[in-house]
Protein backbone atom coordinates (compact mmCIF):
# COMPACT_ATOMS: atom_id res chain seq x y z
CA UNK A 1 0.00 0.00 0.00
CA UNK A 2 1.54 3.81 -1.17
CA UNK A 3 2.17 6.09 1.99
CA UNK A 4 -0.47 8.27 0.64
CA UNK A 5 -3.23 5.68 0.93
CA UNK A 6 -1.48 4.90 4.80
CA UNK A 7 -1.65 8.17 5.59
CA UNK A 8 -4.99 9.41 3.78
CA UNK A 9 -7.61 9.78 6.54
CA UNK A 10 -10.29 8.94 3.66
CA UNK A 11 -10.81 5.61 3.26
CA UNK A 12 -10.16 4.86 -0.46
CA UNK A 13 -12.42 2.41 -1.48
CA UNK A 14 -11.54 0.49 -5.23
CA UNK A 15 -14.35 0.07 -7.91
CA UNK A 16 -16.22 -3.54 -7.92
CA UNK A 17 -14.84 -4.34 -11.19
CA UNK A 18 -13.13 -2.11 -13.74
CA UNK A 19 -15.62 -0.06 -15.87
CA UNK A 20 -15.59 1.72 -19.39
CA UNK A 21 -16.32 5.35 -19.03
CA UNK A 22 -17.67 5.91 -22.81
CA UNK A 23 -21.54 4.51 -22.13
CA UNK A 24 -21.97 6.06 -18.18
CA UNK A 25 -18.60 8.37 -17.91
CA UNK A 26 -20.54 9.41 -14.17
CA UNK A 27 -22.37 7.68 -11.67
CA UNK A 28 -22.78 8.09 -7.79
CA UNK A 29 -25.07 7.20 -5.02
CA UNK A 30 -25.37 10.88 -3.34
CA UNK A 31 -28.26 12.78 -2.17
CA UNK A 32 -30.53 9.90 -1.23
CA UNK A 33 -30.31 9.07 -5.42
CA UNK A 34 -28.75 6.82 -7.48
CA UNK A 35 -27.50 9.55 -10.22
CA UNK A 36 -25.56 10.21 -13.44
CA UNK A 37 -24.49 11.11 -16.67
CA UNK A 38 -25.72 8.82 -19.50
CA UNK A 39 -24.05 9.52 -23.28
CA UNK A 40 -26.72 9.97 -25.77
CA UNK A 41 -27.10 6.86 -28.26
CA UNK A 42 -27.82 8.84 -31.15
CA UNK A 43 -25.95 12.37 -31.03
CA UNK A 44 -22.33 12.47 -29.46
CA UNK A 45 -22.73 15.74 -28.03
CA UNK A 46 -25.78 15.62 -26.10
CA UNK A 47 -25.45 13.68 -22.66
CA UNK A 48 -28.41 12.40 -20.21
CA UNK A 49 -28.46 13.25 -16.64
CA UNK A 50 -30.97 10.03 -15.09
CA UNK A 51 -31.67 9.10 -11.23
CA UNK A 52 -33.51 7.36 -9.32
CA UNK A 53 -34.59 7.94 -6.01
CA UNK A 54 -34.19 5.48 -2.89
CA UNK A 55 -36.78 3.64 -1.67
CA UNK A 56 -39.51 5.47 -4.18
CA UNK A 57 -37.33 4.60 -7.08
CA UNK A 58 -39.19 7.58 -8.48
CA UNK A 59 -37.09 8.07 -11.43
CA UNK A 60 -35.52 11.59 -13.79
CA UNK A 61 -34.12 11.39 -17.09
CA UNK A 62 -33.41 14.98 -18.97
CA UNK A 63 -30.84 16.22 -20.80
CA UNK A 64 -28.01 18.28 -20.18
CA UNK A 65 -30.18 21.33 -21.01
CA UNK A 66 -33.17 20.28 -19.48
CA UNK A 67 -35.28 18.81 -22.32
CA UNK A 68 -36.90 15.33 -21.36
CA UNK A 69 -35.96 11.86 -22.27
CA UNK A 70 -38.37 10.61 -25.08
CA UNK A 71 -37.75 6.82 -23.69
CA UNK A 72 -38.72 7.73 -19.73
CA UNK A 73 -42.37 7.45 -20.49
CA UNK A 74 -44.01 5.39 -17.87
CA UNK A 75 -40.97 3.41 -16.90
CA UNK A 76 -37.28 3.26 -17.00
CA UNK A 77 -35.60 4.58 -19.97
CA UNK A 78 -32.39 2.93 -21.19
CA UNK A 79 -30.08 5.76 -19.64
CA UNK A 80 -31.53 4.82 -16.52
CA UNK A 81 -30.58 1.15 -16.66
CA UNK A 82 -27.64 1.79 -18.43
CA UNK A 83 -27.06 3.78 -14.96
CA UNK A 84 -28.06 0.67 -13.04
CA UNK A 85 -26.04 -1.52 -14.70
CA UNK A 86 -22.64 0.77 -14.46
CA UNK A 87 -23.47 1.43 -10.55
CA UNK A 88 -23.16 -2.03 -9.84
CA UNK A 89 -19.87 -2.76 -11.68
CA UNK A 90 -18.28 0.58 -9.90
CA UNK A 91 -20.27 0.08 -6.36
CA UNK A 92 -20.94 -4.09 -6.62
CA UNK A 93 -24.43 -4.99 -6.83
CA UNK A 94 -25.33 -5.54 -2.79
CA UNK A 95 -24.22 -1.95 -2.55
CA UNK A 96 -26.83 -0.40 -4.75
CA UNK A 97 -29.14 -2.47 -3.52
CA UNK A 98 -28.68 -1.59 -0.18
CA UNK A 99 -28.03 2.02 -0.86
CA UNK A 100 -31.92 1.85 -2.97
CA UNK A 101 -33.38 0.17 -0.33
CA UNK A 102 -34.19 -2.89 -3.14
CA UNK A 103 -35.43 -5.84 -1.93
CA UNK A 104 -34.18 -8.45 -4.27
CA UNK A 105 -34.79 -12.34 -3.82
CA UNK A 106 -31.41 -13.40 -4.63
CA UNK A 107 -28.50 -13.37 -2.10
CA UNK A 108 -26.19 -12.16 -5.06
CA UNK A 109 -28.69 -9.98 -7.41
CA UNK A 110 -27.31 -8.17 -10.86
CA UNK A 111 -28.17 -5.22 -12.56
CA UNK A 112 -30.91 -6.91 -14.02
CA UNK A 113 -32.79 -8.10 -10.37
CA UNK A 114 -32.40 -4.77 -9.38
CA UNK A 115 -33.86 -2.99 -12.21
CA UNK A 116 -36.63 -6.03 -11.82
CA UNK A 117 -37.36 -5.10 -8.30
CA UNK A 118 -37.41 -1.58 -8.88
CA UNK A 119 -39.92 -1.60 -12.17
CA UNK A 120 -41.81 -4.07 -10.08
CA UNK A 121 -43.30 -1.15 -8.07
CA UNK A 122 -44.43 1.08 -11.34
CA UNK A 123 -42.22 4.41 -9.94
CA UNK A 124 -43.37 7.02 -10.74
CA UNK A 125 -41.71 10.08 -12.44
CA UNK A 126 -39.52 12.28 -10.28
CA UNK A 127 -38.46 15.76 -10.36
CA UNK A 128 -35.65 16.89 -13.38
CA UNK A 129 -34.24 19.09 -10.78
CA UNK A 130 -31.35 17.66 -9.59
CA UNK A 131 -29.91 17.40 -12.98
CA UNK A 132 -28.71 20.44 -12.63
CA UNK A 133 -26.38 19.96 -9.86
CA UNK A 134 -25.75 16.38 -10.69
CA UNK A 135 -24.02 17.71 -14.13
CA UNK A 136 -22.59 20.12 -12.43
CA UNK A 137 -20.50 18.13 -10.50
CA UNK A 138 -19.54 15.92 -13.48
CA UNK A 139 -18.19 18.64 -15.26
CA UNK A 140 -16.27 19.83 -12.12
CA UNK A 141 -15.17 16.04 -12.33
CA UNK A 142 -13.78 16.10 -16.14
CA UNK A 143 -11.68 19.80 -14.91
CA UNK A 144 -9.47 17.41 -12.77
CA UNK A 145 -8.70 15.41 -16.29
CA UNK A 146 -7.10 18.40 -17.54
CA UNK A 147 -4.86 19.57 -14.84
CA UNK A 148 -1.12 17.93 -15.19
CA UNK A 149 -0.12 15.57 -13.08
CA UNK A 150 1.84 16.52 -9.37
CA UNK A 151 1.84 15.29 -5.79
CA UNK A 152 0.83 18.79 -4.58
CA UNK A 153 -1.59 19.59 -2.75
CA UNK A 154 -4.81 21.39 -4.63
CA UNK A 155 -6.48 23.71 -2.22
CA UNK A 156 -10.11 22.57 -3.71
CA UNK A 157 -9.15 18.75 -2.62
CA UNK A 158 -8.27 19.67 0.95
CA UNK A 159 -11.65 18.66 2.65
CA UNK A 160 -10.20 17.69 5.93
CA UNK A 161 -7.23 19.00 8.15
CA UNK A 162 -3.68 17.35 8.29
CA UNK A 163 -3.40 14.49 10.99
CA UNK A 164 -0.79 14.88 13.08
CA UNK A 165 -0.78 18.80 13.68
CA UNK A 166 -0.95 20.29 17.10
CA UNK A 167 -3.48 22.85 17.49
Amino acid sequence: MPVWERSSTARVVPPARPRKLAKVPFVELADGRLQGVVSSGSDVGRVYVSSIATGTYAFACSTNNNRPCGGARGGFCNHIRALVGEAVLQYGAERVARYLKADTPDTAPDAHALVAVMTATRPAQGDTSAAAPVFSRFLRHLAYLELEPTTAPLPEMQWFPPTRTVA
